[in-house]
Formats: structure tokens, C-alpha cells, sequence
């Protein structure tokens, strides 16, 4: 007689536990046992504990190749599900090998797990095996489907409603419960008579009625230093959108800035031209807003300006706004502001100026360039990858609840009823926004130190986006280098992975709509090409997401700050403004509380959380992959400390990129 030893674990997860009867069968190269019942008394398969179990087959089975695991549902007791984490099963030779699972499992289903080392397909040697593989994809490719959302966006998973999910893609029952609380958290605004009021502002100070329980350090230093040009220009490297300005060598001629308008705000004695020259004048230009339908309200066309903002390094290394153009072409309706104008007249222009910023943010930068990529990256790896496959079982952690937030976002907060399309834009610019920024996106623009290098900012001071991102983007570099190296130690091995070919042109035609003059990869040549693209995936679904949307609140809390939308047209002439002329642009009480809400829930931390690194699913059986995670860890770590002093330093602090409050996935 030859003896198995198992080892049967069940997750931690609430409710994951089982009464029912659990059969086993082992398949090896020299056959397979018998349909074998787990006793389950005791420890059982309860919540978050291991079984420990024996088989006897008469002889050896040879080389393990599957484990199938059946569940029937108990004679006595209701049906439940069970949340199966992973076997490891010892041989009559002593060798341990695990058979990772992690996914619930219903009364009557049967699930066949492979195990041993991660391998890619043409490493398959067993005739079992290969056919095992080509079945799961065929099922996978059924089960996960494209679907267009919009002419010229990239396509999106075919479900409906996260119901449609498997069990283990969607919310834990923690977070949906935290989620929906959070949602439907209008209690308080309905007690202060704030939801359903269509009345405007009447003063400033009337705002901070929102969530007087709900504030952060940063809600409440802006609410304190929104006016101030030296917070206005901070924001363009440390705010929520650090993706927009670049370093200007020369003015653009549709931006007539002239040496007199300026000269007050520069060092004394130096010009534009030599501030040019020196290389610190900076420019924001919102030129992808141009022509850009809006939605109407009250019956009329909202307006969002295309602008252009110049920027100043001033001696105190301070970045100061210095001249502001709300449209793109100059006229005599169409002034440039400057910081010696009237006080409400700047400031004016300085609102328009960020509601523009605030509409690419959402739609462009956290909606686009984070979240539905990452869905693209996420649906071709289901359908592309065997489970078994090593750079499946590297990335799946990081496309944990990427679906269900998607899906969720989709029917509740960017789609046509959604909190997001009551802004300026509404739900169709939006669409067509996304659609004209994914039409002129570019690989190197996702990628953070050429993004950096094109967009002249790699000597910017106080520019905290950029020294963290590029010390974390370098983290997951070396981590993706160290495990895309193991398994792929040739360029020919990239190149005969058809998994991984198959996984990169999806992407390209799904994802970038085969736009070849993206330079986005339709193919992998070489080992180098696959390390530069699982490291900006990583890089997107981590720090990227975590700067663009953690601090949500932050600003957007406050409304004059930063507001998705502006009720009246910006102004055409100078010296006709006033405070009152502020509040009846910003919108009204019912629309502020609104956008407050819906930031707080974007930026709420969940409690079920997995930080940027960890990797609590035990899916590679591989010592040296074990060792590289911790390395990586490690490293995570000591950047989260030299952030934490460093911030100490720092009258604002930035903490978006720092890994101990970064996820591992988009899952909110």
C-alpha cells in the first residue's frame, strides 16, 4: 500500500467553512486512486483551519499530476459554500507539492487543481495535462467575453452585474457591507436639510457644514489655503493629477503671455525669456477639452474650459501661477488673468482652471489610465493564461476586486445615472473624452520615468509624485525582473509562450484598439520587452491608482477648491466679479453634498484590504519565487519608512505613493 499524506486548508474569509462531504481523487502518470471521502469532524473544513488526512492507492501513482476535489451537500444540514484555499499533498516519496486552490466551491461541484511548479505550455510533458489545459482555456474564453462600452473606447468585460462573477471576484461580505454603508451614508446630509436643496451657497463658510464629522488633515488644510496661488500651483505636482504639466521652452503662440503681464511675479531683474531659457516656466494646457460636448443645465449648455496656465519656479523654489487663458484661442473675450487682477476675478479663473483638471482627473487619469486598462490587462489574463501559468499566478493578486469595482462603478458611478456624470461634462463628453485621450495615448506615457524625461521634470523641485513613484516603480521593476527572469531565462522562451503571446495581443487589440502608433506591444520579442510591461502593469494598479484616487477627499472635499462642476460661464472681461459671483458658479447645496459623498466613499479605507506586496494566497510552490516576494516586501517596506521621515519635513506631507498605504489591486 502507498500512502498520501494531506493537508486540507480553508480560508480565513467569513463563512468559509463547510459541513458537507469532501471527496478526493488523485491523478498521477500511473494512474489514479479511488473516490476518497475527507472525515469532516473535529477541526474539519471550519474557517480558517487545516485538515489533516490519508489516502491509501495499493500502488504508487507515479508523478502527481491533478487533484480533483468534489463537494456533496450534507444529508442533514442546509447546503452551504466552502471557500477551499489549497492541498498539500505528500507523496509515498516524501515530496510535499501544492495544489493551490483559493475559490468557493457550492454543493455538487467538482474542481480539478494542478499543482507543482508554474509552467508555460510548451513545458507541458504529460498528454493529460496538455489536454487539462487546453479544456480550462476553452472554458475560460466562454466565461470571460469582451464587450464594446463606447465607439473608440477600449472594451470592457461582457458582465452585467458583479452577481455574474465568480464568488471569489467579488466584494467579501466585510466590504460590501462597509461599501454599501458608506454609499447610503446620507443620513447625515438629509438631518441637516442639505440633500434636496437646490438653493446656492450663500457664504463660504456654510460649506464646512458638510461631514463635520468626516475630515482629514488635508480636507482641512485646504479648505484653509485654497485661495493661495502657492497651494493652486502645488497641486499640479502633488495634488490628484501630477500627469499634466511640462516643462515650456517656448510660449505657445495661441498663449500671447507678454514680458509686461509677468514681469511683477518673477525675480527681480530677470525676464520671461531668460526664465524660459533657465528652465523654470512650466505649462498646463487642457487642449484635449476642446470641443468636447457638455451637458445642459437648466436648459442650457454647461461650459469647460480647454485652459492654459503658466507656471513659475520662483527663487524660493516655490511653483506660482502666473498668467491664466480659459480658452485656447486668444481674444478680446478671452483675457489672460494675472495674480495682480482683481482678487475674485483670479480666483475665478483659477476655479475653471481646476474644474478642467478635475474633469481629465476622473475621466482621463483615474478612469481611463487606471481603472479600465487594468480591466483590459485583467480580462485577457483570465482568458489567455492557464492558472498554472507563472506570470497568471504572479498578477492575479493584482487584479483582486477589479471587476466587481468596475462593474459597480459602471452602473453607479460613471455611467449615465452615476454621481460622476453630474458634472461639467456629463455621461456623453465623458465617453467622448476618454475615447480622444485613449486615441492619442502613448506605452511611454504609462511608463514613470519616461513620462517623467518627456514632460521635462526630472529637476521640478518639491515634485514628491515623481521621487517616490520613481523609487517605487524601480521596487517592482527589480521584483518583476528577478521573477520574469526565472521562468524566461531566453528571448525564444518569450517568444514560443503562446499563452503570453495571446495575453499581449488581446491587450493591444482590446485594450488600445490595435492603435499601432501607441507604441503599446502587440507582441513580446525579447524578456526585456515583457519586464517594461508587467512592471508598468504593477506600477498602474498600485501607486498609479493609489496617487490618483486615495486622495479623493482630500481635495475634492472642499469644494471651492476643486469642483467636477461650474454652473455659470467663465468670465470674458475684467473687473466685473465679486465673492457673490464665486458662489453662484459653484453648484448648488444638493450637487456639492453629492460630489463630497462620493468622494468620501472613493477614498474610504475597507478593512479587508491587501497592501501593496502581499501576497497572502500561497500559489507558487517554487522556494526561490518565496524568497523574492519577501526581498520585494522588504523593500517596500524601507521606502514606507524613508517616506514616513521624510514627510515629517514637509509642511504638506505626501503619503499617495507610499506603499504602506498603497493596495495591491484597483478595488475601489
Amino acid at each position: 500500500m502507498s500512502e498520501y499524506k494531506l493537508e486540507v486548508t480553508t480560508d480565513d474569509t467569513q463563512n468559509a467553512g463547510t459541513w458537507d462531504q469532501i471527496f478526493i481523487t488523485l491523478f498521477g502518470t500511473e494512474g489514479q486512486s479511488e473516490r476518497t471521502e475527507l472525515a469532516n469532524f473535529g477541526i474539519g473544513f471550519t474557517t480558517g483551519k487545516t485538515g489533516n488526512y490519508t489516502m491509501s492507492t495499493n500502488l504508487s501513482l507515479g508523478k502527481l499530476l491533478l487533484v480533483k476535489v468534489e463537494k456533496d451537500p450534507s444529508l442533514i444540514l442546509p447546503e452551504d459554500e466552502w471557500y477551499f484555499s489549497k492541498i498539500v499533498v505528500t507523496t509515498p516519496e516524501g515530496e510535499a507539492i501544492l495544489f493551490p486552490c483559493y475559490r468557493w466551491i457550492s454543493g455538487g461541484e467538482l474542481v480539478e487543481l494542478r499543482g507543482g511548479r508554474a509552467l508555460k505550455a510548451f513545458e507541458e510533458d504529460h498528454p493529460m495535462l496538455i489536454d487539462h489545459r487546453k479544456q480550462e482555456l476553452i472554458l475560460k474564453k466562454s466565461f470571460y467575453q469582451w464587450k464594446r462600452l463606447a465607439e473608440g473606447l477600449n472594451h470592457i468585460s461582457h458582465f452585467i452585474n458583479a452577481s455574474e462573477l465568480p464568488a471569489e471576484s467579488r466584494f467579501s461580505k466585510s466590504k460590501s457591507n462597509q461599501f454599501f454603508f458608506t454609499y447610503f451614508s446620507g443620513s447625515e446630509l438629509m438631518r441637516k436639510g442639505l440633500l434636496g436643496s437646490h438653493e446656492q451657497w450663500e457664504s463660504i463658510e456654510d460649506m464646512k457644514k458638510i461631514f463635520t464629522w468626516k475630515k482629514t488633515t488635508m480636507s482641512e488644510y485646504v479648505s484653509e489655503h485654497w485661495k493661495e496661488d502657492e497651494f493652486f500651483g502645488f497641486q499640479f505636482l502633488n495634488g490628484l493629477n501630477p500627469n499634466v504639466i511640462k516643462r515650456c521652452s517656448e510660449l505657445p503662440p495661441n498663449f500671447p503671455v507678454t514680458e509686461e503681464m509677468v514681469k511683477p511675479f518673477l525675480k527681480k531683474g530677470s525676464s520671461l525669456q531668460k526664465e524660459l531659457k533657465k528652465g523654470n516656466i512650466f505649462l498646463s494646457d487642457q487642449k484635449k477639452l476642446e470641443g468636447i460636448p457638455t451637458r445642459a443645465y437648466n436648459g442650457e449648455p454647461l461650459h469647460v474650459t480647454p485652459g492654459l496656465c503658466l507656471l513659475y519656479v520662483n527663487p524660493e523654489n516655490k511653483l506660482m501661477p502666473i498668467a491664466i487663458q480659459l480658452h485656447q484661442q486668444p481674444s478680446e473675450l478671452n483675457p489672460i488673468f494675472l495674480p495682480s487682477d482683481l482678487e475674485t476675478d483670479w480666483l475665478l479663473a483659477k476655479m475653471f482652471i481646476k474644474n478642467a483638471d478635475s474633469i481629465d482627473h476622473q475621466a482621463v487619469q483615474h478612469l481611463l489610465k487606471t481603472h479600465y486598462l487594468a480591466e483590459a490587462y485583467n480580462v485577457a489574463a483570465l482568458r489567455s493564461f492557464s492558472v498554472i501559468h507563472p506570470l497568471y499566478k504572479l498578477l492575479l493578486p493584482h487584479f483582486r476586486f477589479t471587476l466587481h469595482i468596475s462593474i459597480r462603478g459602471r452602473a453607479n458611478l460613471f455611467g449615465p445615472d452615476g454621481s460622476i456624470s453630474k458634472s461639467s461634462l456629463g455621461y456623453d463628453g465623458q465617453m467622448v473624452l476618454m475615447a480622444k485621450a485613449l486615441s492619442e495615448m502613448t506605452y511611454s506615457s504609462l511608463c514613470l520615468p519616461e513620462n517623467i524625461t518627456a514632460r521635462g521634470l526630472e529637476s521640478i523641485p518639491n515634485f514628491y509624485y515623481r521621487d517616490d513613484g520613481l523609487k517605487l516603480w524601480n521596487i517592482i521593476n527589480r521584483f518583476v525582473k528577478a521573477v520574469v527572469e526565472y521562468y524566461y531565462p531566453s528571448d525564444s522562451e518569450v517568444r514560443k509562450d503562446t499563452e503570453l503571446q495571446e495575453w499581449i495581443s488581446e491587450i493591444f487589440t482590446h485594450g488600445f484598439l490595435g492603435n499601432t502608433a501607441s507604441g503599446f506591444p502587440a507582441s513580446f520579442q525579447t524578456v526585456e520587452e515583457v519586464i517594461k510591461f508587467i512592471t508598468m502593469l504593477i506600477f498602474t494598479v498600485t501607486g498609479q491608482h493609489a496617487a490618483v484616487n486615495n486622495g479623493q477627499y482630500d481635495y475634492y472635499g472642499w469644494a471651492p477648491s476643486q469642483s467636477l462642476l461650474l454652473v455659470k460661464p467663465p468670465p470674458t472681461t475684467k473687473g466685473q466679479s465679486s465673492m457673490k459671483t464665486i458662489l453662484d458658479t459653484l453648484p448648488d447645496v444638493e450637487q456639492t453634498v453629492i460630489f463630497s459623498a462620493l468622494v468620501w466613499l472613493l477614498s474610504e479605507k475597507f478593512t479587508d484590504e491587501v497592501l501593496m506586496g502581499s501576497y497572502p494566497d500561497e500559489r507558487f510552490q517554487e522556494p526561490a519565487l518565496k524568497q523574492m516576494m519577501k526581498k520585494f516586501q522588504a523593500e517596500l517596506s524601507k521606502l514606507s519608512e524613508a517616506i514616513s521621515t521624510r514627510n515629517l519635513q514637509l509642511d504638506i506631507p505626501y503619503i499617495y505613493m507610499q506603499p504602506s498605504e498603497i493596495e495591491n489591486s484597483i478595488a475601489i
